[in-house]
């Protein structure tokens, strides 16, 4: 069951133009504005990437490392989960994303890789939503339960309830939304921010979900699918202790978020968590100050090799 919720197969791109995007500063609440140039963010952020792929390599993790050079400013090519993802049975989406300067970073040459290495069927292509204002981006909107088929949503300006039910009816997820604060009364730009579902467990800020019979039927809901819930406290999401992801290398669930993530646990929770999946920690600390972390980076490819 693990690899369905945890592959072993992971995209990631490597950024040379990285900096904290004004464009999406609005609604992100954890971005922060670095004191150095462009270049020297870009290079700590690169050396913290290169960093980061050796460590899932060396935990036989398969990485395909894309470059982007900056050449179309797409500071946040860094975190490729929000504008594609890959399902089984060979299913590709694309999805509409809310920055101008983030719809840049769609490109063909990883679809091109995705379809001569996996078994890909079909890619569904919801981008031109963009058009009419509808957002949905990836699996930084919706945290998938691929075990249980749901769709744990955020609801923001960035997961149009629109396209979350067009995607759910087409991948065939049941979707699952709510409206979530933060300590400060903001909403959650990113599901993933708040909420890691793994094969077994669950790490998740039930207090953000604003509406309380809500936060009970998502509580239900995890409960039913026989997932343990590792409450998360506002403090912990704000160290994206939320913002991880399992995957499967050698064999064996590890769980990977960043170092300042795996700080902000107690013990009792770490304790909890490596039951079910060992936990990998990513020094990320340039990367971060553009709002998102280790999971933001990884975008897992749930499809089937060719032979």
């Amino acid at each position: 069951m693990a690899l369905i919720q945890a592959p072993s197969s992971v995209v990631m791109v490597r950024p040379w133009k990285f900096y904290s995007n004004p464009e999406t500063a609005g609604d992100n609440a954890f971005q922060k504005n670095s004191e150095s140039s462009i270049p020297e963010v870009s290079l700590k952020a690169r050396k913290e990437f290169d960093q980061a792929v050796e460590v899932l390599k060396e935990n036989g993790i398969n990485v395909h490392v894309f470059d982007d050079f900056g050449e179309k400013e797409t500071p946040d090519s860094v975190f490729p989960n929000n504008w594609f993802s890959t399902h089984s049975g060979g299913h590709i989406a694309v999805y509409p994303m809310f920055s101008p300067s983030r719809r840049r970073e769609r490109r063909s040459d990883i679809i091109e890789m995705l379809k001569s290495e996996y078994r890909v069927q079909d890619v569904i292509d919801f981008s031109g939503l963009e058009w009419d204002n509808l957002f949905l981006e990836g699996t930084g909107a919706m945290v998938l339960d691929n075990i249980n088929r749901v769709a744990y949503t955020a609801k923001s300006n960035r997961s149009s309830e629109i396209i979350l039910e067009r995607f759910c009816s087409i991948f065939k997820y049941e979707p699952m939304a709510f409206d979530t604060a933060d300590a400060n009364g903001n909403s959650i730009y990113h599901t993933n921010v708040m909420m890691c579902v793994g094969s077994r467990y669950a790490l998740v800020c039930l207090d953000m979900i604003v509406d309380v019979n809500r936060r009970q039927e998502v509580k239900n809901r995890l409960q039913e699918s026989e997932i343990k819930i590792i409450d998360l406290s506002f403090e912990q999401v704000d160290n994206f202790g939320g913002n991880a992801l399992e995957l499967t290398g050698n064999g064996e669930p590890i769980l990977v978020m960043s170092q300042r993530a795996k700080d902000a646990l107690r013990q009792d929770q770490i304790e909890e968590i490596q039951k079910e999946a060992r936990i990998v920690p990513l020094s990320v600390p340039t990367i971060e100050l553009a709002g998102g972390s280790v999971r933001c980076m990884i975008a897992g490819v749930h499809l089937s090799r060719r032979t």
